[in-house]
């Protein structure tokens, strides 16, 4: 019993036999393709075209210098962590992704203002999300049950004010949803090369803001760089201005005094006089103190904001990047073809 088990496990499978099953029903196959083919990609005809467009930058490294040759190294092996453990900045490119995920920066860019390839569309990124995008029949047909079951409050947003991010409506926070799924951020851990990629229905409006996310990603960055350094000058930018204010009066109250008295020899005059010349003198130094400290912290503003390397500038793409109606086609051809042979080998064992 045992043997003819094995006997019928270790059977060959009979190839020519399960061909000449096949074409048989080839008839079938004649019918059944063309159709799944044909309808495949007429139900990709209503799926709105898009654009994608890819920018490149290389921010500035802020590794601890103390690590020299031996940062570089874990760096051009990947292991970053090792070349920012002595790092001050906990701000790395790994953080990137979230930052443009973030609903306050998605906010900054939906004040963009974006123009149409055509020219028939100029607005801010908002209004144009809101009321110039194209969807699938489906997709209408979709949000028009829900409108019918459960309706969505108007959207009185205008665009010409920031959006709040502390109180979205239902509407804002879907859109808001949309752009983070259309903004793509790639950090290459060996390289610190951040490669963001940006999806519209619109080819220029695509590379606009993808430009503009570029941008503003930068001025994040420099913005949370430099905001301890520039703290710091701002407070002895005001420091060394009252210091001059003060000694700017403490001079005048010598100068006048001294022309007043100026051919009086009584001691006491004298006196008074040279403590107005030191009281002059003492407000000189300390302003002159508080200037060289502010030019030392413009220094170090100028020292802590960073700088990018553009690797790949934003282009206007000229043909779209989906969807890829021929591919989708082939594919749900090929899945119909192995599904609808599957099909015939099983009935045929029935």
């Amino acid at each position: 019993m045992s043997e003819e088990t094995n006997t019928q496990e270790k059977a060959p499978i009979d190839v020519m036999k399960i061909i000449k099953t096949l074409w048989a029903k080839k008839m079938l196959y004649f019918k059944i393709l063309p159709i799944v083919l044909v309808g495949t990609y007429l139900f990709t005809l209503f799926i709105p075209r898009y654009y994608k467009c890819t920018v490149s930058l290389a921010p500035e490294s802020t590794s601890a210098s103390s690590l020299g040759s031996l940062g570089s190294l874990a760096s051009s092996f990947g292991l970053g962590s090792l070349a920012k453990m002595n790092s001050s900045d906990a701000f790395f490119a790994e953080i990137y992704p979230d930052i443009l995920a973030s609903n306050d920066f998605i906010a900054n860019l939906m004040t963009v203002n974006v123009k149409s390839q055509k020219g028939d569309i100029n607005t801010n990124y908002y209004l144009y999300l809101r009321d110039h995008q194209k969807y699938a029949w489906w997709n209408i047909v979709k949000g028009y049950i829900i409108e019918l079951v459960k309706p969505t409050p108007k959207d009185g947003y205008q665009g010409k004010d920031k959006i709040s991010v502390f109180n979205l409506s239902e509407r804002q926070y879907k859109l808001f949803q949309g752009v983070q799924s259309n903004i793509f951020c790639e950090v290459d851990k060996k390289t610190n090369v951040v490669t963001i990629t940006v999806k519209d229905q619109d080819p220029l409006i695509c590379a606009t803001m993808a430009n503009e996310t570029c941008e503003k990603l930068q001025e994040f960055i420099v913005k949370y760089r430099t905001h301890k350094a520039k703290i710091d000058y701002e407070y002895y930018k005001k420091l060394c201005a009252e210091a001059k204010a003060k000694y700017e009066r403490a001079r005048q109250t010598y100068g006048s005094y001294s022309d007043a008295n100026m051919d009086i020899v009584l001691e006491s005059y004298r006196s008074k006089t040279e403590d107005l010349e030191n009281e002059m003198q003492l407000k000189y130094n300390i302003y002159s103190t508080l200037n060289t400290q502010m030019q030392m912290a413009q220094a170090k503003l100028q020292e802590a904001t960073p700088a990018f390397t553009v690797i790949q500038s934003a282009t206007v793409p000229y043909k779209p990047a989906g969807p890829k109606r021929v591919f989708i086609s082939l594919a749900m051809t090929i899945l119909a073809f192995i599904a609808l042979s599957g099909w015939i080998l099983v009935k045929r064992k029935d």
